[in-house]
């Protein structure tokens, strides 16, 4: 699991923080130069990316999801690979396989390890869902350690190291669901909805220009400075009261629990959820300038955390209750 965050005893550098969220505001100038009207899911983008953390970017095709990750990644100059999900996709076409050589001087032969297309910084794993379970597990481990087990030798990924997936909602045909443990790895799931008529103006009428050039706005080592920094961040104990309780009303099972979830969901966030929201807090707040988290950074983003962690019961799913109605339930049942 991820490091907990540092209790609020340790001082945040304010010339540091001046530093990230000017960082931000320039990676947001350079993204906007090649995707338009997606606000909301920059955020969400940046506070998963300044987190260390994952996202899955959930939305129907031609919203741009994969633009925005590419374009990131320029924008970092971060090592970046994209990997196109596809049923016959094999595990080592991920992580990377040992081949056999031979000397053609000494005639010995020796095993090597090919590293696969996971060995980056920045992993755009394209229509995750559309490739079979044993290969989307291939990416577990990559996530949660940073490093890849082949051959009986472990090798390590270099930092920083994300994964950004694309899943389409709409099109279930092929495809395979990503299994409770894999969801939980990811930091943020990432609604993308359409965008709305101005901006959709522009996204058309930009179709007959050349591509932008994308301006690095920040180095890897930088971000990796700055990830550290968001760690530090100080996290009030009512805080963290706040995140075990909303992760605790979300299972069936809890007292705490209300009624819509003892009816309604099968499963609930684990304590790995609480971790990633509190560090997801941390850079929410690091993003808008401010040196200390807030009850309502976790409010901000109990949505993007929380939904793909909830199971959701038969009945629920018969009576078409959604995730996010829930949700409201849950954070309603906590008070204000």
């Amino acid at each position: 699991m991820p490091d907990r965050p540092v209790s609020a005893t340790v001082p945040t550098d304010t010339q540091d923080l001046e530093a990230l969220a000017k960082a931000a505001v320039r990676l947001r100038e350079q993204v906007s130069r090649r995707v338009v009207g997606q606000p909301q899911v920059v955020d969400l983008l940046l506070t998963a990316l300044f987190a260390g953390g994952h996202g899955l970017f959930v939305g129907v095709p031609g919203l741009a999801k994969t633009l925005l990750v590419s374009t990131l990644a320029e924008a970092l100059a971060l090592d970046f690979s994209r990997i196109q999900f596809t049923p016959d996709l094999m595990p080592a076409d991920i992580t990377g396989s040992e081949i056999l050589e031979e000397d053609a001087a000494t005639g010995k032969r020796q095993f090597r390890f090919v590293a696969g297309p996971v060995f980056c910084n920045l992993l755009l794993a394209d229509e995750i869902n559309r490739t079979p379970p044993k290969t989307q597990a291939a990416l577990l481990q990559a996530m949660q350690e940073g490093r890849v087990s082949a051959g009986g030798k472990t090798h390590r990924l270099p930092p920083p190291f994300h994964v950004f997936a694309t899943q389409n909602p709409i099109e279930q045909e092929g495809t395979y669901p990503l299994p409770e443990a894999q969801l939980d790895r990811f930091m943020l799931q990432i609604v993308v909805d359409y965008p709305d008529a101005d901006a959709e103006r522009e996204i058309v009428s930009m179709g007959a220009r050349p591509t932008l050039d994308i301006e690095p706005a920040l180095t890897p080592a930088e971000l990796v400075r700055h990830q550290a920094l968001v760690k530090r961040l100080p996290v009030p104990p009512s805080v963290v009261d706040y995140v075990v309780k909303l992760l605790r009303a979300s299972r069936p099972t809890d007292d705490s629990a209300p009624d819509a979830v003892r009816e309604l969901v099968r499963w609930g966030a684990g304590p790995r959820a609480g971790q990633q929201m509190l560090t997801a807090a941390q850079a929410h707040a690091a993003l808008a300038g401010r040196p200390g988290v807030t009850i309502e950074d976790v409010r901000a983003l109990a949505g993007p955390v929380l939904l793909h962690r909830m199971v959701r019961s038969f009945t629920a799913q018969s009576r078409g209750v959604s995730s996010e109605e829930i949700l409201e339930a849950i954070v309603s049942s906590l008070g204000a």
